[in-house]
């Protein structure tokens, strides 16, 4: 025997052997595309970018965010045959702006130049001798 019992705002729904047997009964309802929970995509059904999309990973809502909204605005809504070419200064901007917070944007040059920076630590000498010292070993 079946049984629903609901605890919170969650419902456990208990069913047995013989109520998997039965074909279900259940009814398809279409999904509602103005559903303001209903998780959505980049790009809502009317064409709207979808801001709180996780796929922008919060990057609308940073200190940077109207930059970048007005830059990804501005090239999603490009008429250019050269799509975006319209929008030098709107990235322009951003990356300005993104450049102000080293610590929540870095720069992927700034992460090949520590480890370049790394790397010429160490001279030419004590390179050689690190590797003679592996070979030995």
């Amino acid at each position: 025997m079946s049984y629903c019992r609901e605890e919170g705002k969650d419902r456990i729904i208990f069913v047995t052997k013989e109520d998997h047997e039965m074909p279900s009964s259940a009814e398809l309802v279409a999904d509602d595309p103005n559903d303001p929970y209903e998780d959505q995509g980049l790009i809502l059904p009317n064409g709207d970018i979808n801001w709180n999309c996780p796929c922008l990973g919060g990057m609308a809502s940073g200190p940077c965010g109207e930059q970048f909204k007005s830059a990804f605005s501005c090239f999603h809504y490009s008429t250019e045959e050269i799509k975006g070419s319209d929008c030098v200064d709107q990235f322009r901007a951003m990356q300005e702006c993104m450049q102000k917070y080293p610590d929540l944007y870095p720069q992927e040059d700034d992460e090949e130049r520590e480890n370049q920076s790394k790397d010429l630590e160490t001279t030419p000498a004590e390179a050689a001798v690190a590797k003679e010292e592996k070979g030995s070993s």
